[in-house]
């Protein structure tokens, strides 16, 4: 484990480096395995944290109860209101170990309710587990949590670009305002910013050939992909669908908060 006056934290294990960077939203930064970097690098990739909510959330606003809030606009997804806040505040370093960390950090405006997001990191030599809880300090909220990784198709090394594999039940139709439309439809070819289900959890390899595979699971049944961009494919677990804290809202409440998990699971090929 190393650190930098808290700008990064580093955990290790056999041939495996994770790279945390708490002042850039507690985003993964880097993934070396046996010295190859899997993830997209630069202060708006790696793996990023989607929290209190995931993907587009319809015309920045959502209602909870009575209440209508709003939300900032993303200018990258103008109307709608996109990943959350979480990937750009400061989290606090609540522990670190040569393998493991935790950190945390209040929600504040614009986020409408008081409360606390932590988000844990363990890592061996053959895993990643990533996980998230959510908390109110008051009154009960609709919530998401969900992980942005941006792993790259190409390895650098001359080998073959990355092969996605998944089986998912069903796609949520995209509609033109890339919003799910409540339909389900059969999966469709890629290119995909789209989300689907897979109601017995999350499941999908990734593999770089003769070097690499690498499992994500989840228990959670949403997943996103995104692979319109020809330097790396998004696979991102999270809690709910787009626009979830409109079209299907899970309350943290004071006594069942949100919580959510994912681990990576990597096998040397060669």
């Amino acid at each position: 484990m190393t650190t930098d006056e808290t700008t990064t934290t580093v955990l290790s294990a056999d041939g495996v480096e994770l790279t945390i960077l708490p002042d850039l939203g507690c985003r993964i930064g880097g993934l070396r395995i046996d010295g190859r970097e899997l993830l997209r690098q630069g202060p708006k990739f790696g793996c990023f944290p989607m929290v209190p909510w995931c993907g587009r959330t319809e015309n920045a606003e959502f209602r909870n109860g009575g209440t209508v809030h709003r939300l900032p606009v993303s200018a990258s997804a103008a109307p709608h209101a996109m990943h959350g806040t979480g990937r750009d505040v400061v989290w606090k370093a609540a522990r670190v170990t040569e393998g493991t960390a935790a950190f945390t950090y209040d929600l504040v405006e614009p986020w409408p309710y008081p409360g606390r997001v932590t988000q844990t990191f363990a890592l061996t030599d053959e895993s990643l587990t990533l996980a998230f809880g959510v908390e109110t300090y008051g009154d009960s909220f609709p919530a998401q949590a969900g992980w942005h990784p941006w792993f790259l198709r190409d390895l650098g090394d001359g080998g073959e670009p990355v092969r996605l594999d998944f089986e998912p039940a069903w796609q949520e139709e995209r509609g033109a305002d890339h919003l799910p439309t409540g339909r389900r439809v059969a999966p469709s070819p890629g290119p995909w910013d789209d989300c689907f289900g897979m109601p017995d959890g999350v499941d999908a390899t990734l593999t770089w050939p003769e070097r690499l595979s690498l499992r994500i699971t989840s228990r959670t049944p949403w997943v996103v992909v995104y692979d319109e961009q020809a330097e790396a494919i998004c696979v991102e677990p999270q809690s709910g669908p787009p626009n979830g804290l409109n079209t299907a809202p899970r309350l943290v409440t004071p006594v069942d908060p949100l919580e959510i998990e994912t681990t990576w699971t990597w096998r040397r090929l060669g």
